[in-house]
């Protein structure tokens, strides 16, 4: 099931208060694809969350890319898939010349959530365009 676009989500989170904000991004983290078991390993693991998150590049058929992720922990795993919703199956160079940092920015993520679950949001957006710049 495809990641809802950004502009939807950002419509929906900034009418909600913090808990129904909080079900949202759980409820979004259920609409990633299954990430099997196999790939979650040290190599595929963002450093620095303090939950365990693992992500995960395939390329689609006309190169694009789509990440699979997950984690332990259901708002993480949220997180995450928030982050992956500003580039999922797009090219490694669009992927690579977006700004996910100012994308999210509307999220206001840092005065949402605990210190706790935003000190590894840098992390993800580094792999993500780390990976992207590398396969563009």
């Amino acid at each position: 099931m495809p990641l809802p676009a950004l502009s939807d989500l950002r419509d929906d989170y900034e009418l909600l208060e913090a808990e129904e904000r909080y079900r949202l991004l759980i409820d979004l983290g259920r609409d990633l694809d299954p990430m099997p078991d196999a790939l979650k390993t040290d190599a595929t693991k963002v450093r620095g969350c303090s939950a365990s998150v693992w992500v995960y590049p395939t390329r689609l058929e006309d190169g694009r890319l789509h990440f699979l992720a997950d984690s332990n922990a259901a708002i993480t795993k949220g997180i995450v898939a928030l982050v992956l919703s500003t580039v999922q199956d797009r090219s490694p160079a669009d992927i690579a010349a977006t700004d996910i940092t100012a994308e999210l920015e509307p999220f206001d993520l840092s005065r949402q959530l605990s210190s706790n679950r935003t000190q590894g949001i840098p992390n993800m957006i580094a792999l993500v365009q780390d990976t992207a710049k590398r396969l563009a």
